[in-house]
């Protein structure tokens, strides 16, 4: 077993981090970057982070924080390298609700 070291993570596409991440909980934005800086990222992603929830995310207006929309749920990838043991099984239990 490959544990994910977060070194492959950083060159995974921009777009799909953030859906990954967004898929487990709502974040807000600041969050967000925080914890994508974290796993590594350039400058040109960084600035493209609002466009890209523009497309996935449906942005809660009460807390500011954004949720993936329903049609993304589909585009997640059970064994993603940033997931932890706990992240996945957090997952499985997301899909199966948005999914079926």
């Amino acid at each position: 077993g490959s544990s994910g070291s977060s070194g492959t993570i950083s060159q995974r596409p921009y777009r799909d981090r953030v859906i990954h991440l967004l898929a487990l909980k709502a974040y807000k934005k600041p969050e967000l970057l925080a914890r994508l800086q974290k796993d590594g990222v350039n400058q040109k992603d960084k600035n493209s982070l609002g466009a890209i929830l523009q497309q996935v995310a449906n942005l809660n207006s009460k807390d500011l924080s954004y949720t993936l929309k329903d049609y993304v749920f589909k585009e997640l990838q059970r064994d993603w390298p940033g997931y932890s043991e706990i992240d996945r099984r957090s997952l499985e239990s997301v899909l199966s609700r948005k999914l079926n």
